[in-house]
Formats: C-alpha cells, sequence, structure tokens
C-alpha cells in the first residue's frame, strides 16, 4: 500500500488506488521548468502572460527504455562501505575516518589498525550473487521515526484492518558440493588466515559416506 509519513501531523496519509504522482504539483514544475526553458532562449517576451498564471494539464506515461530511472538509482546500488573523502590518513600500520553515529550530527575521527579496517570493510562486501540496495525514506537506518512506529501508524490509518499475507515458503534445499553432488555437513568454521583452510581440500570422505567435505572460507 503506497502512501506517506506526515511531518505536520505525524499520520500516515495512503495513496489513492492507481496513485502514482501528484498531478497539480507535477504541471507546476514543468510549467516553470519550461518557462525558464523559453527564457534562456530569449523568446519570452512574445508568450502573453496570462499562459503562465493558468493551471496545466500534464499526462504521465511510460516512456523509454528506463536507462533515466537505472541512472537515478545506481547510486543506491552500488556504494562502497566508505567514500576516499572520509579517510584523513594511511601509513604502514593505521587508518585514521571520519564518521558519524547513527541518528547523530556530530564528525568524529577513529584510528584502526590496518587489519582491523579491512576486516570491517569486507563485512560490507556481500557474497557473489547478492546484490546492495541503500533503504532510503523512513526505511533509512537514519530515519526519524523508528520504523515499528510507521508500520503502527498504517494499522492505525486502516482501521487495523491489514491483514498479512500468507505466504508458504518452502524449506531451504541442502546444501551440496558442487564437485561430486553430495550433502554436504557442517564440520567447523573457517576464518580468513586459517591454516586448516589448505588441509581440508586433501580431506576425502569418511567410510560409509558418499559426501564430499568442501571447506569455504566464511567472513568475520
Amino acid at each position: 500500500m503506497g502512501g506517506a509519513l506526515s511531518s505536520e501531523d505525524g499520520r500516515w496519509h495512503p495513496a489513492r488506488p492507481g496513485f502514482y504522482l501528484p498531478v497539480r504539483a507535477l504541471s507546476r514544475i514543468v510549467r516553470a521548468k519550461f518557462r525558464d526553458r523559453i527564457d534562456s532562449r530569449g523568446l519570452l517576451g512574445e508568450i502573453p502572460t496570462e499562459v503562465w498564471a493558468m493551471e496545466w494539464n500534464v499526462n504521465c506515461q511510460a516512456a523509454g527504455d528506463g536507462s533515466a530511472a537505472l541512472q537515478y538509482l545506481a547510486p543506491y546500488v552500488f556504494k562502497v562501505a566508505i567514500g576516499e573523502r572520509r579517510l584523513l590518513a594511511v601509513d604502514a600500520h593505521h587508518v585514521r575516518f571520519r564518521y558519524q553515529k547513527p541518528h547523530g550530527h556530530r564528525v568524529r575521527t577513529m584510528t584502526l589498525p590496518i587489519l582491523e579496517f579491512m576486516r570491517r570493510f569486507l563485512q560490507h562486501v556481500l557474497p557473489r550473487g547478492f546484490m546492495k540496495v541503500r533503504y532510503y525514506g523512513f526505511l533509512s537506518p537514519s530515519a526519524a521515526v523508528p520504523l515499528p512506529d510507521v508500520k503502527a501508524r498504517i494499522e492505525m490509518a486502516s482501521g487495523f484492518a491489514l491483514v498479512t499475507p500468507d505466504t508458504p515458503s518452502e524449506p531451504p534445499a541442502a546444501l551440496r558440493c558442487r564437485h561430486c553432488g553430495g550433502a554436504l555437513r557442517f564440520s567447523r568454521l573457517l576464518l580468513p588466515g586459517d591454516s586448516a583452510i589448505g588441509s581440508f581440500a586433501a580431506l576425502g570422505p569418511r567410510a560409509g559416506e558418499s559426501a564430499t567435505l568442501s571447506a569455504v572460507p566464511a567472513g568475520p
């Protein structure tokens, strides 16, 4: 259900069915941008002034291949854990950088050993095949209104008539070895740099087992 959290009364205002954009606001934005473009060409004096005082009708419909939308959304999908401008100093042993606490505005500095900095950075690297998307609005971690409060206000706006969809979930498939197809069983957790990583490659199945052990380095 679409809608927005009002900054005036703090209530959730649901959108009408089929709503996409506020047409009246969109028409005024288009009118202003059209006027600025005409003025930049030196043609504003040739158009009657009452044209800019009347309401315009704007037709909004799908057009193009979506490349403009992808260009807009790209920064929300691909973003590094820390920008280069936040790095203050780097030497052979330490990294110093700027940061802000969640819901805070004061800029702080922190100095970490290089390996600890790398460990924290790699926590933001997702496994192959996964994609990271930044949340914004009331889904952002820095939103002023906590998400449980937003959910409660949505329920109040709907008269507590919301029904949680019953989505059946299938049990996850058993992990299998990519070499022999046998079912994998958990043996131990390996961290990067663990000396046992190399030795696992030489392990074979135990007596009576058809599965082959596979060792995958785990993140921190």
